[in-house]
């Protein structure tokens, strides 16, 4: 059972956050940690140029009070916001935070996926510990 499990939360992934706090709880061992991570994109130097107010600060504050709701009152969730490209900053913080497990939601594959690929694969690829890819749940008719 795994004592520090990773939740990457993209911001479009938004209500698969309790789908994958559900299995985190699943295999979490007793007294474990759960870190929920969002990773924002920076913003590219010749966009930068033309952005006046400093964005980052406001972003940042606003969806680490999205990850704060989410985990409600639960002593055992830390929240964090990172800056980076998102396949290599959830590796980055797994091993940092030594997390035995990451989960990380997925949509379900279409054709644009094979061409532009997915945040899941690369965590899986580069990440220090092992990957749970979560697809999110569809409604059945």
């Amino acid at each position: 059972m795994p004592k520090s499990i990773l939740i990457p939360v993209a911001i479009d992934h938004e209500p698969l956050v309790a789908q994958k706090l559900a299995t985190a709880r699943d295999l979490l061992q007793p007294g474990g940690k759960i870190t929920l991570l969002t990773v924002l994109e920076a913003i590219p130097g010749f966009t930068a140029e033309f952005v006046t107010v400093k964005s980052e600060n406001k972003l940042t504050t606003k969806i680490l009070a999205q990850l704060k709701q989410q985990a409600g009152d639960a002593t055992d969730i830390d929240c964090r916001v990172a800056t980076g490209k998102p396949g290599v900053k959830i590796a980055e913080v797994a091993r940092d935070i030594g997390a035995d497990l990451i989960i990380v939601g997925a949509h379900h594959p279409s054709a644009m996926d094979y061409f532009l690929g997915s945040t899941a694969a690369r965590v899986a690829r580069r990440a220090p510990c092992s990957v749970f890819i979560q697809r999110a749940e569809t409604p059945t008719s």
